[in-house]
């Protein structure tokens, strides 16, 4: 009997910049559901890719000095490598720039073309590089109402595809779907936007050259969103393998971060309908993580890698931290103590001390073979109760991974855990042994532990595969475990007698300062390859970066301990508009782009510059202040200047290299 399939993706990811936690996250929810799926018999494809072409990609390339060619492929690596140091159990992995990509995105734009919903005009309006959007409605100044950056005007002949059309249709299919996209209050956002009308979407650019040519007029290229789409389509087959192809799609799950919902809940299912094709089953928008209240992002500095937690902590330390931390679906604070306690908390002191104390005691007191249980579990009714929880548990956890809700799955799977060890704290084992008439009691009492561990590896193994399997093996199973059906599952399984292997520390417990000191330094050395913070262990996260320029020591009594300064948030703005205030000489009204957003600023700069000067300046903001008002204009921050001669002239601290806004100094 053949395998019911399940297909899902995570997004196809832009190679602007190296991959992140963010990344990261999305990829491992993806790996999670799929080895659950399997453990539930189905057979599973999980495609994810890189999204490597547009202006933004032909800019960074440029500013790197390198080709495209070279730049993507560089990046694509890292995501391979990364995917591959973690363990994912990728299936598909497809790139933008591949030759089955262009055949797939030609044949799936020709049949719209020839079913009459594209056709060839011009566009001229605001366009977001950023997101590779084009903007019809934009902030007041030009921004980009997506992630408020700023614009840019162009005015170029255009193929257009009719996305006006489809407005009715996609109302109904979010009708007719209530689940085609989730949580509802995404389904919400999406159902607003199209109600307020679609426009006709511009599908070609002919002022860059980095991209799929247009089939038949290859001056214009095929826009981004168009081809990083259709990669869902390319991985099975779309095109190339019909089978395969009818085998797997739809898409039975698309997982995507929240600030791509449009893209794939209105454009993607409006090009499918054009093309006549069948639609995804269902996508999923979750939230951010945030790094002290902010998106971690690349502009604002404060990206935060994967690779230091898992080479600190381990694999499995990640993968558990992230899904036990965030509700899926909305928005999770990373916090570095959260992780090191976390893992202190429940992997340590839970699951790895309660695999090692049951595998050592079977091996103290029955020579490493599972005990017997009591006849008929006769005069053991804490073993009754506890078989009883792991079945309870067993139901609730599937639940919980049937609707994506992994933070309360692992809660109940470690509720389990805490009943286990209170189990064992009421039996009190390591005094039974001591009385040999207690031998049968004692004998119960670890085989329901052991049959109870057992049942936690397999419920918790789509989180944390390595620690698992080791557990499952420990404990002398001989199969694999992600080849278990975790519905049938049942309790009791471990035959009495049979050998169990050697008590292993799965999760070592840590000194959080030490972790977080090593972590701190391997983060550094990502974003600064070869920098003395990095190489020096000793280097503490809390110790201030030495200054650029060597400034004159403050007097004794004027010092500051690090914790002051580091409450100070700097960030790299640019000035958009500089204006002269009535009735003041020396200060001026200014609008600074902080990266997340536009500030208004009262600065005293005035004696110093020119309004006209300043802008497209970058300076130095400190971003924390509280408001305040100066000659009735209220300013949101501080421009930092040098104080330079007996008047105290104001001078901009600015940068020699090229700093995007947003990003943090430290």
């Amino acid at each position: 009997m053949d395998k019911p399939k399940y297909y899902l993706t995570t997004p196809i990811y832009y190679v602007n910049a190296r991959p992140h936690l963010g990344h990261t996250y999305t990829t491992i929810v993806a790996d999670t559901i799929a080895r659950y799926k399997r453990m539930r018999g189905y057979d599973v494809v999980l495609l994810t890719g890189t999204d490597e072409h547009g202006q933004k990609i032909e800019r960074a390339a440029k500013a790197a000095g390198v080709k495209e060619e070279e730049f993507v492929d560089r990046i694509a690596e890292e995501y391979r490598q990364l995917w591959k140091e973690l363990d994912l159990s990728i299936d598909r992995f497809v790139r933008t720039t591949e030759p089955r990509q262009e055949r797939a995105v030609h044949r799936l734009l020709l049949q719209a073309k020839d079913n009459g919903y594209i056709y060839k005009g011009f566009y001229e309006g605001q366009y977001c590089v950023f997101d590779e959007m084009y903007v019809d409605e934009p902030l007041p100044g030009g921004f980009c109402p997506e992630c408020e950056r700023p614009t840019e005007r162009i005015r170029e002949e255009n193929y257009y595809f009719k996305l006006s059309e489809f407005q009715d249709r996609l109302l109904q299919l979010y009708e007719s779907q209530p689940d085609f996209i989730q949580p509802e209050t995404r389904r919400n956002e999406v159902m607003a936007f199209v109600r307020g009308g679609l426009r006709d979407l511009s599908v070609s650019r002919t002022s860059i050259k980095w991209g799929i040519p247009w089939p038949g007029d290859e001056k214009h290229v095929i826009y981004v969103w168009y081809d990083a789409l259709t990669t869902y389509m390319t991985g099975v087959g779309y095109g190339d393998d019909e089978l395969q192809w009818e085998k797997f799609w739809p898409a039975d799950l698309h997982l995507i971060g929240k600030e791509i919902l449009r893209f794939h809940a209105v454009y993607w299912p409006a090009f499918l309908m054009a093309a006549e094709e069948p639609l995804p089953k269902r996508i999923y928008a979750h939230g951010w993580w945030l790094f002290a209240d902010e998106k971690m992002s690349k502009s604002r500095g404060n990206m935060q890698y994967p690779q230091p937690i898992a080479r600190t902590l381990g694999i499995d330390a990640l993968r558990y931290f992230v899904l036990r931390e965030m509700v899926f679906g909305q928005d999770g604070n990373f916090s570095r103590d959260s992780l090191l306690t976390r893992y202190n908390a429940d992997l340590a002191n839970g699951l790895g001390n309660l695999a090692s104390r049951i595998i050592a005691m079977i091996h103290q007191y029955f020579a490493g073979r599972i005990p017997a249980p009591l006849a008929d579990n006769a005069g053991a009714p804490r073993s009754v109760a506890l078989a009883k929880k792991s079945a309870d548990v067993q139901q609730e956890a599937i639940a919980h991974y049937e609707a994506l809700q992994f933070s309360l799955a692992l809660e109940s799977i470690w509720s389990l855990v805490a009943a286990t060890d209170q189990f064992l704290t009421e039996s009190r084992p390591w005094v039974l042994a001591k009385d040999e008439s207690k031998k049968p009691e004692l004998s119960d009492i670890l085989n329901a532990a052991a049959q109870t561990l057992r049942h936690i590896a397999a419920l918790a193994f789509p989180v944390m595969p390595h620690a698992c399997e080791k557990i499952w093996l420990a404990l002398g199973n001989k199969s694999k475990l992600e080849f278990e059906q975790i519905d049938t599952l049942a309790w009791g399984a471990l035959p009495a007698g049979s050998h169990i292997g050697e008590s292993q520390a799965i999760f070592p417990r840590v000194d959080k300062n030490e972790a977080s000191e090593r972590i701190e330094a391997m983060e550094e050395e990502i974003r600064n390859p070869g920098s003395a913070a990095a190489s020096s262990p000793a280097s503490a996260p809390s110790a201030a970066p030495a200054p650029a320029v060597a400034a004159p020591a403050p007097a004794a009594d004027a010092k500051i301990a690090i914790e002051d300064f580091a409450k100070v948030q700097m960030r790299v703005g640019v000035v958009k508009t500089a204006e002269r205030i009535q009735g003041a000489d020396k200060i001026l009204k200014l609008t600074v782009d902080i990266g997340d957003e536009v500030r208004q600023i009262v600065a005293g700069l005035a004696v110093s510059y020119q309004p006209e000067e300043l802008v497209g300046k970058k300076v130095v903001v400190v971003v924390n202040l509280a408001p305040r008002k100066l000659r009735g204009v209220e300013s949101n921050g501080m421009i930092v200047a040098a104080s330079v001669g007996p008047e105290g002239k104001p001078v901009l601290c600015t940068f020699a290299e090229d700093v995007p806004a947003g990003a943090k100094l430290k």
